[in-house]
């Protein structure tokens, strides 16, 4: 993860009470959220007064809503000081000034995605569910608003330490870009699996296979279970990258960075699953490929986005039922965006030596995929998260 460096400017530290004052007092307002995991909260009927905070380089601003806490969230969030609303500044102040190491708060600044930032003593949707950060769309087509919790920041330890919630923001600025676009969606394609017959291993059984044991398990959820292409289409007629440089090939048929990219992404599955490596490193990611919890690795071309991976997971009304012992399985995709390199702070960024996505050896691969596996499906398939990033109609 890049590291944000450089000394405060002096008027940040020299802001006093009365500038803080001028934020704005909004009055409270109903949360309402359209789907799961980060989710929504709509702001059209908002009437905010007041100017707000601006952030230097950047054309929004940082507003307050000051009012009383949750009950299970009371003090200090619900008289919240102004060290807060400091640290989010000088937090926001860093990525700016430094954007040029964070794509995603660069390209949220360029095209004036951020219609303003608004602190809240809590952030809850709908439901009642609380969040460190939230974003919402507004009005405006193509412009949003991020919620920051400032009980959130309090549990965090991030008051006061702005070098510390400079990379937590940078990393919310990708929900930034999501919801702020509005390109159609492009409709996926069914993709036939004998969820029956998938031979899904349970976590228990794991431990006792052996590397070419699991192989094999992988090859049989190859047949019936885990995919590994493309299911809109995304690469038909595309180049494809010769491995370890920038040099694109052209296409002898439609197909070919689609059959060449399914091969390289089989054998990198394989290497996490047989490899000790793995096994010691991103243990979850190889449970997750054997016990059902990934449902398709694939390249996708997707140019509004600038992710190198994602990861998808479906809903839980469409969760499946699979294998013998039938096991319902909240199942992922992990996706990976040919053409986009790794930003600083993602977790392979060194794996992929400044190199897109496509252009990856398949050891390489195997270890981006690992990692995307191992910070990423757990916790959201438990959970029931579901990613905001639906893939959007390839040009």
């Amino acid at each position: 993860m890049a590291q944000v460096t450089g000394s405060q400017p002096a008027w940040v530290h020299g802001m006093t009470t009365v500038l803080l004052l001028a934020v704005l007092l909004a009055p409270a307002s109903p949360a309402g959220a359209d789907h799961q995991g980060h989710e929504e909260r709509s702001f059209e009927a908002l009437d905010d007064g007041g100017s707000g905070i601006a952030v230097p380089g950047a054309s929004f601003r940082i507003f307050v809503r000051r009012g009383a806490a949750s009950p299970e969230r009371a003090e200090p969030a619900a008289n919240m000081d102004d060290t807060v609303v400091r640290t989010v500044l000088d937090a926001l102040t860093m990525l700016v000034r430094q954007r040029a190491e964070f794509p995603r708060v660069d390209e949220a600044v360029r095209k004036d995605l951020l219609d303003r930032i608004i602190i809240e003593p809590t952030v809850v949707n709908r439901e009642g569910k609380t969040f460190a950060f939230l974003v919402a769309r507004t009005a405006d087509p193509g412009r949003v608003r991020l919620l920051i919790s400032a009980s959130a920041l309090y549990e965090g330890g991030y008051v006061g330490h702005p070098d510390q919630l400079a990379p937590v923001l940078a990393r919310e600025f990708q929900w930034v870009i999501s919801k702020a676009d509005t390109a159609p969606r492009a409709k996926t394609v069914a993709i036939e699996r004998d969820l029956k017959q998938a031979p899904i291993r349970t976590d228990q059984e794991l431990p006792a296979l052996s590397p070419e044991e699991r192989r094999r398990t992988l090859h049989g959820l190859f047949n019936t279970y885990l995919k590994t292409v493309d299911d809109l289409h995304s690469l038909e007629g595309q180049p494809y990258y010769e491995t370890g440089t920038t040099r694109l090939v052209a296409p002898a048929q439609p197909d070919s960075a689609i059959k060449y990219y399914d091969v390289l992404i089989r054998d990198a599955l394989e290497r996490i699953v047989r490899d000790p490596y793995f096994a010691e490193r991103t243990p979850k990611a190889v449970r997750s490929l054997l016990n059902g919890k990934i449902w398709n690795v694939a390249f996708v071309k997707i140019d509004q986005r600038d992710w190198a991976t994602r990861t998808r997971v479906l809903p839980e009304e469409k969760a499946v039922t699979v294998g013998k012992d039938n096991r319902r399985i909240q199942p992922a995709a992990i996706l990976l965006n040919t053409y986009r390199t790794a930003a600083p702070d993602d977790p392979f960024y060194r794996e992929t030596q400044g190199l897109p996505m496509g252009a990856l050896s398949a050891e390489q691969l195997a270890r981006v995929i690992a990692w995307e596996i191992e910070q990423n499906i757990v916790e959201k398939s438990m959970s029931g998260h579901v990613a905001q990033d639906a893939l959007t109609a390839p040009k």
